[in-house]
């Protein structure tokens, strides 16, 4: 759907006009292009006292091409660098009022906190950012690592790994221009399966995906072998809801990462559905997801090849305030939102269906986490899905199964094209980047939690949101 207000305020005279008046212009986001480069320009990197992560973090940026410069805060890295055969320097920053760095403009800032103990060691934090966050790039990243605050071996490390969280998030805030920011929680000994989330928060593909906190367990199997190119080769995904919009998305982004997609919809939908499978040449299957023998008929028709990648995207609403709201009303959309999911899990859990090491992603929303009027049932299945995600991910740890899930918050979509006009431009401006986002922000999302390299995620939920201030 065309968002009128982004492309007037970045046009010549719409900009011109934007700043003689004074008016928010939200920047247009640079989202993933297979003609693009993924990675390119600078990195400037920063950390704390006795930072852990900076090794494993040099190897990681290297394999992505990127130059990463070093802050006086991170003083290891030069010799970490070199030792992988980087380009490096150090860092340089934009002086307000001149020309600008040598280097221009960063691309990202990456900071490792991880070593942070007490509160009274936050100054190299503060000096960091404070020295570059204006030479950062539009669009560009921000990204912090700590350790989970459950993880710390004090209270006081507990209570400074936490702060990282209302740091982040600020950040995200006042950084504008399209610039995301987000904290990734290492757990010790999980360093190595931090590459795939780094290079997601790193990429184009989170251009949505801002004031996000991911947690990295350690795991105890190893990780098959892929190809960073097409992660998802060899690889069966199953994805509900596939017809049209953000479903039709999630099956075209997966098909580029190389997954076989299995898509299903519900009868009525079947040429849609046919004409979404073609183009990523998967395999339609027209089920109702509410009618109980639908999961055993799933089943059945995986059963020969399995399956490794769920997406329960399929959803619907049925809004009206409580006091107007029909009982069929209330039970048909939980039971399609969230009851389903459980039933179809459960036959493709018993048969053996979802594969050993295999991923589930539910599709929640904003709703779920802080509620709506007029959607208390919607609302409910939403949270129900959060729910799932956490109480089944202990479950699931003995089948190398990962469970996860995303909340979009305002997606340019045909249902919110149908929102009345006041409360669309409300629902595309209350967040950070100041506008609405697109169905394949959430696709992007969905591929990186169901990649093989993210392994040490689970029981996770993702706001795919822009940083919504609703909320936050």
């Amino acid at each position: 759907m065309n968002d009128a207000y982004l492309n007037f305020v970045n046009s010549p005279f719409g900009a011109r006009l934007a700043s003689a008046l004074g008016l928010p212009k939200p920047a247009v986001l640079r989202r993933y292009r297979a003609d693009r480069p993924e990675f390119e320009g600078w990195i400037a990197v920063g950390a704390g006292p006795q930072p852990r992560m900076l090794e494993a973090l040099a190897g990681m940026i290297a394999r992505t091409g990127m130059t990463g410069v070093a802050h006086e805060s991170a003083g290891l890295w030069i010799s970490l660098a070199q030792r992988h055969a980087m380009m490096t320097g150090r860092f340089e920053p934009v002086v307000s009022g001149a020309g600008g760095s040598t280097q221009g403009r960063m691309s990202a800032l990456l900071f490792d906190a991880s070593g942070i103990e007490d509160v009274t060691q936050f100054d190299t934090l503060h000096a960091f950012f404070h020295d570059a966050l204006r030479s950062l790039d539009t669009c560009g990243r921000i990204v912090v690592f700590g350790r989970p605050p459950e993880a710390c071996a004090t209270t006081r490390q507990w209570t400074a790994q936490r702060a990282l969280e209302g740091f982040t998030r600020s950040l995200g805030k006042e950084a504008r221009r399209g610039v995301t920011s987000s904290l990734i929680y290492v757990t010790p000994g999980a360093e190595a399966l931090t590459e795939a989330t780094l290079r997601f928060f790193l990429s184009p593909r989170s251009a949505y995906v801002s004031g996000q906190v991911v947690r990295i367990d350690a795991v105890a199997h190893a990780l098959p072998v892929f190809d960073w190119t097409q992660p998802l080769a060899g690889r069966r995904a199953l994805v509900t809801g596939a017809a049209r919009g953000i479903g039709a998305s999630i099956a075209d982004v997966l098909a580029a990462e190389g997954a076989q997609v299995i898509g299903v919809d519900i009868p009525s939908a079947k040429e849609a559905l046919d004409h979404t499978m073609r183009a990523v040449n998967g395999t339609a299957l027209a089920f109702d997801i509410a009618a109980p023998e639908t999961p055993a008929q799933l089943a059945a028709a995986l059963d020969e090849n399995g399956i490794d990648i769920v997406v329960h995207n399929a959803g619907i609403t049925k809004d009206r305030t409580i006091a107007k709201m029909t009982g069929a009303a209330w039970r048909s959309v939980i039971d399609i939102n969230l009851a389903a999911q459980e039933r179809i899990d459960d036959a493709l859990l018993e048969a053996g269906t979802l594969r050993h090491g295999g991923r589930i992603i539910g599709v929640s929303s904003i709703s779920g986490i802080a509620g709506n009027a007029g959607q208390s049932n919607y609302a409910t299945s939403k949270a129900g899905v959060i729910g799932r995600v956490q109480g089944m991910a202990p479950h699931l740890l003995d089948r190398h199964i990962t469970i996860n899930a995303v909340a979009p918050g305002f997606i340019e979509t045909q249902m919110t094209a149908k929102i009345p006009l006041a409360i669309r431009e409300a629902g595309r401006r209350m967040n950070s980047l100041s506008q609405g986002g697109l169905p394949v922000d959430v696709a992007q999302t969905i591929a990186w939690l169901a990649h093989p390299g993210s392994a040490g995620i689970t029981g996770q939920v993702v706001r795919v949101c822009g940083q919504s201030l609703i909320g936050a």
